[in-house]
């Protein structure tokens, strides 16, 4: 199995996990309490946005890959409260694939 593969099938076990929180105790799950809260989960999700630019921009390797762990957390954490499911995000990536970024992103701009 390639590292990509491994990826993809962690990326899908956390999705599980959190979306198993949906019925968790708020109390004892940092993920449901966020599930509980899409405003405030939305904005972690712009901070940890925000903490893997600066982490890109002057950090380690290490702490990239740490934030970046922690902006998909989050993301995961706000597609589970909105309801949208990993195959929903994998048939968006699969539509876009060989397609030009710029030329998709000047489609939608249309």
């Amino acid at each position: 199995m390639t590292g990509t593969q491994n990826g993809a099938q962690e990326i899908a076990a956390l999705y599980e996990t959190i979306l198993a929180r949906k019925t968790a105790d708020p109390t004892d799950s940092y993920s449901a309490q966020l599930l509980a809260d899409l405003p405030r989960a939305a904005r972690k999700l712009g901070e940890e946005a925000s903490e893997t630019m600066v982490a890109a921009l002057s950090g380690t390797d290490e702490a990239l890959a740490g934030e970046a762990g922690d902006l998909l957390y989050h993301l995961l954490v706000v597609l589970v409260a909105r309801g949208v499911t990993l195959d929903q995000l994998t048939d968006v990536l699969a539509a876009r694939a060989g397609t030009s970024g710029l030329h998709e992103k000047a489609a939608r701009d249309v």
